[in-house]
């Protein structure tokens, strides 16, 4: 039975027009901030009637990710940190190093932690919570970080204080921007170097530049100065390093400007003429760390502005590196899933479908090189098949979006995408809260969005079903979708977030710069017996399966009609777009 839990978020809506100007000035200059309407949005799972379906995804109110008690996560664990750590690794450094921890909150496999750990004595891994992650997206002012992702995000943190602690270290938790933090505390530690993981986009580029700005105000002591590797000042160093991809950018075989725009051919390359490098094996001790009486505290979500939201129905995701590596265990070694997760990956219902392990990726958590790893390990002890090689496939779109990302910079996010596309986009505020609040009288596109709003997960074939539905069907513009996507999900990052996008839209990457998901096709392909729908609208589980898809009067009215065909049973089309569609054969390629 499913916990009544209603929490009600109070969003700032952007009234928008298309001045350049305006956009620029949106975070600076409150005078010329677009007009505000105030949005209330219900988050509301309401108490619901017992499921009756025969899925065991369905028949559970809420389902843990990973699924094993803290004793059987700890022992995983401790096993994984076995096989990817050694004693063998001597230290030559001096003096003191700054880890800035940014989005690779783990120990395993983190490059930015080993080279600070090298070059040091005594080693500070600190953690910014930075204020402007709690602010508002750029355009449409939606919460930059929503609820469910700020609670993983904690999760996330506490474990890496945890595991930096059994080794020896300590995570100093600041309250304040980094550009600020930062130098203060390499100056307070006569810290030689501040290491730290390269980001892609202007947001994150902003703050390097800003705390290496900063950075050049202080002025080390001697002899702190005297323990760097360069003497080229007497400055704290900001070096950075490469950690967010399976392939290393500097093992590719072009330069990241040259970075292919079709996906194959940036695949077919690199895997042609790349290798995978192997994980980074740290120390099992890390320490010491400088001497600190106050390492800091976690803040409450209330701190941050928001307010708590528990997952009562769906998946709920456990952040940190534990978690993350307990379901790597769970789901290639414990479930033995891997040898099935092609035919399988296309689901919506219940966690094992799918690796799930986007969420862990996002904060990084997990390394996606110790992921290869894995894969690697599971095809050498068990079998090598299509579905092994798939999940490295989807880790090397991943790569591919991150590559995107330097090659275009910004206009990822512009309206007309990497290529410029002119498109005369709506911003139409009723029909896009109908899409966000699930109530578009399509269930296939209001369950997804029910159940992003729930979890803050969506699947990957639901990500593209409501994408298509919002651009092609509404006709909104896809920035609006981006956004809240960025408000919603776990699994956030821009590169993936804006190159999905993008790419969904028709304003990216894509070859098919038309393509169209057709509900009824989708659903029966996808969701042939309702059972998903159904979970997350229980309203419609009174209805036959074979119609939860296609109600009718029984279910809310549709918002819109469909760009391609009816929602009718037989997915029958009408005869007006019959006849247009049957002398366009290029629109019927363009339909999944």
């Amino acid at each position: 039975m499913a916990i009544s839990l209603c929490t009600t978020l109070q969003l700032q809506f952007l009234t928008l027009n298309s001045s350049k100007s305006t956009l620029t000035s949106i975070l600076t200059n409150p005078t010329t901030r677009y007009q505000f309407s105030t949005i209330t949005m219900n988050l509301c799972t309401t108490k619901s009637e017992p499921v009756t379906t025969s899925s065991a995804a369905s028949s559970s109110s809420m389902q843990y990710v990973p699924e094993q008690d803290s004793n059987e996560m700890e022992r995983v664990s401790n096993q994984t940190f076995q096989r990817y750590t050694s004693n063998n690794t001597k230290r030559s450094g001096k003096g003191t190093s700054i880890v800035w921890f940014r989005n690779d909150l783990r120990v395993l496999d983190n490059e930015v932690l080993y080279k600070a750990w090298i070059s040091s004595q005594t080693l500070l891994p600190v953690y910014c919570i930075d204020p402007r992650l709690f602010s508002t997206t750029h355009y449409f002012g939606f919460p930059k970080t929503g609820a469910l992702r700020a609670q993983f995000l904690l999760e996330c943190l506490a474990d890496l204080k945890k595991n930096l602690m059994k080794r020896g270290l300590n995570l100093l938790i600041q309250h304040g921007k980094p550009e600020d933090i930062i130098p203060s505390l390499a100056k307070a530690y006569g810290a030689h170097t501040v290491y730290a993981q390269k980001e892609t986009c202007s947001e994150e580029i902003n703050v390097e530049n800003s705390v290496s700005r900063c950075l050049q105000q202080v002025v080390l002591p001697s002899e702190e100065s005297a323990a760097a590797s360069t003497t080229s000042n007497s400055h704290p160093k900001l070096q950075f390093v490469w950690g967010t991809t399976m392939y290393h950018r500097d093992d590719l075989p072009f330069d990241v400007t040259c970075l292919p725009d079709v996906y194959t051919q940036f695949r077919k390359t690199i895997e042609a003429k790349c290798v995978v490098r192997s994980c980074i094996k740290l120390p099992t001790s890390l320490g010491p760390a400088p001497p600190i009486e106050d390492w800091g505290r976690l803040p409450s979500m209330e701190q941050l502005g928001l307010c708590s939201q528990n997952v009562s129905k769906g998946m709920k995701f456990v952040g940190g590196e534990t978690a993350g590596l307990n379901r790597i265990y769970e789901y290639f070694w414990k479930k033995d899933l891997l040898k099935v997760y092609k035919e399988t990956r296309n689901g919506m219902l219940g966690p094992d479908y799918s690796t799930k392990f986007s969420p862990w990726l996002a904060s990084g958590s997990l390394s996606p090189r110790l992921i290869h790893e894995e894969v690697k390990r599971y095809e050498n002890e068990r079998q090598a098949n299509s579905s092994t090689y798939w999940v490295l496939f989807e880790l090397i779109w991943r790569d591919y979006f991150r590559f995107l990302s330097v090659k275009y910079g910004n206009s990822i996010f512009h309206i007309g995408g990497p290529r410029n596309i002119q498109h005369n986009w709506s911003q139409d505020k009723k029909l896009f809260e109908s899409w966000r609040d699930g109530c578009t009288g399509y269930p296939l596109i209001d369950a997804n969005m029910k159940e992003l709003s729930t979890t803050g997960f969506m699947s990957n074939r639901g990500r593209q079903i409501v994408c298509s539905f919002l651009v092609r069907d509404m006709g909104i513009d896809w920035r609006m979708g981006a956004e809240w996507f960025e408000t919603c999900l776990l699994d956030y990052d821009p590169c993936s977030n804006y190159g999905n996008w993008t790419y969904g839209s028709g304003v990216g990457n894509d070859p098919r710069e038309d393509r169209y998901f057709s509900i009824p096709k989708q659903a029966q392909t996808y969701d042939p017996e309702g059972e998903y729908v159904a979970y997350w609208l229980p309203q419609l589980r009174a209805i036959s399966k074979d119609k939860r898809n296609f109600p009718g009067n029984l279910y809310i009215r549709q918002i819109v009609p469909l760009k391609f065909g009816t929602t009718s049973r037989h997915n029958k089309e009408d005869k007006s777009h019959g006849a247009r569609r049957g002398n366009d054969r290029r629109s019927n390629r363009r339909q999944v």
